[in-house]
């Protein structure tokens, strides 16, 4: 078993860096860090997609310093609430999930959390699955565990307020996913559980359950969002994802797009960097900075040095970077079809929006695509900022 460390300095910068609310106290949390007393702390995490991502890394970094401390950490993986899904934030009800588009979803989650959190060695992480207990229950059971919440308390969540305000339904599985959410905690009879403070009422439900079950004090640590320049946060909801299944170009090109005001609290939330190392005198550099950093936390020095001369090369001299996606088409192919299959554009709509923007370049002829059915033809496209693929049409 790993040694606890309890260093001061360590522990406030745990329980403050990145850090908007903790329950039941700081002090409280602190005290436990410092007894020496080894905690068992998880993250849960739905596979709602096929990628972590930015919004999801703020509260596995502060995961990792449990970790760092000597203490056992869990990265639970909901992988039957994702089926129902968190109706947080939510004006409307999610689509329910197959077991089958679940399963595809988590396939990369454990590899891609590994950049942040380690697996393996004397203090590993835990890996756990919450089918292996919600999925097993039988009603009487549930019904048990719904005695312990009043419906008072599952109404007043300020999603549900809101969509009864709108004449919205909510329906009656989305009222039991914070309880669902909840007993996770008491099925693996933790000591804390960390998440975004978009999850505060989820957690705060299985620090309730804990008391009434266990009779246990589950502290929560609810981690600060990072938000786009309107205020919306980073997340596949939003549209504003960065996924860490994207490539180090992609990631690069993706901060750099970042509004100025978003670096200070990027440096904060996504990296290790001291604060007092940051200097904002020169924004554009700041923010290569930053891109950096997030690049080489995931992909390595080398990928995010080669990423940074690329971009620099794109965006800086006007030209094509290197190591860019080369595929083939058939004669008559369409562009949107080569670029839907490539997963360059994501949708009709998306290749629709960019066309009739001007955001397609056929870079050879500096000519812009304005047909939204054009073939496809040799040559190299720039699509929107950042996106370049090579074709080549065969005879």
């Amino acid at each position: 078993m790993s040694k606890i460390d309890t260093n001061p300095q360590k522990i406030e910068a745990l329980l403050t860096r990145g850090v908007e609310n903790i329950f039941p106290s700081k002090e409280f949390v602190a005290k436990k860090l410092a007894s020496g007393e080894r905690l068992t702390v998880y993250l849960g995490v739905d596979p709602t997609g096929p990628s972590l991502h930015m919004g999801h890394v703020i509260p596995l970094l502060r995961l990792a310093k449990f970790q760092e401390l000597g203490h056992q950490i869990i990265l639970l993986v909901g992988d039957f609430t994702a089926m129902i899904g968190d109706p947080t934030d939510k004006s409307s009800t999610r689509k329910k999930l197959s077991r089958e588009e679940v399963l595809q979803n988590l396939k990369e989650y454990q590899n891609q959390a590994s950049k942040i959190i380690s697996f393996s060695g004397e203090n590993k992480a835990l890996i756990k699955f919450n089918s292996e207990w919600l999925g097993k229950m039988n009603f009487a059971e549930v019904l048990e565990l719904a005695s312990h919440i009043t419906a008072d308390q599952l109404a007043k969540r300020a999603m549900f307020v809101e969509r009864a305000k709108e004449g919205k339904p909510t329906y009656a599985h989305e009222f039991l996913y914070p309880l669902m959410q909840g007993y996770d905690s008491v099925a693996m009879d933790v000591d804390g559980e960390i998440g975004g403070n978009d999850q505060t009422f989820n957690m705060l439900v299985g620090r309730d359950l804990m008391k009434s079950l266990k009779n246990k004090e589950k502290f929560v640590i609810a981690t600060r969002l990072l938000a786009d320049a309107s205020g919306k946060k980073m997340g596949k909801t939003e549209g504003n994802m960065v996924s860490l299944d994207q490539s180090p170009e992609e990631t690069f090109g993706a901060v750099m797009s970042w509004r100025d005001g978003m670096i200070v609290p990027a440096f904060e939330l996504l990296t290790d960097v001291p604060m007092q190392e940051i200097n904002t005198e020169n924004p554009k550099e700041a923010k290569m900075k930053l891109a950096k950093e997030i690049v080489q936390m995931y992909h390595g020095e080398k990928a995010a040095e080669q990423a940074r001369q690329n971009f620099e090369k794109t965006f800086g001299e006007g030209k094509i970077p290197e190591n860019i996606s080369e595929v083939s088409a058939s004669q008559g192919e369409t562009l949107a079809n080569v670029l839907l299959e490539q997963k360059i554009v994501e949708s009709k709509t998306e290749w629709r929006r960019l066309v009739d923007d001007g955001a397609v370049t056929r870079m050879e002829k500096d000519e812009k695509i304005s047909d939204p059915n054009a073939r496809a033809e040799t040559g190299t496209y720039k699509i929107g900022k950042r996106r370049f693929i090579k074709i080549s049409v065969l005879p």
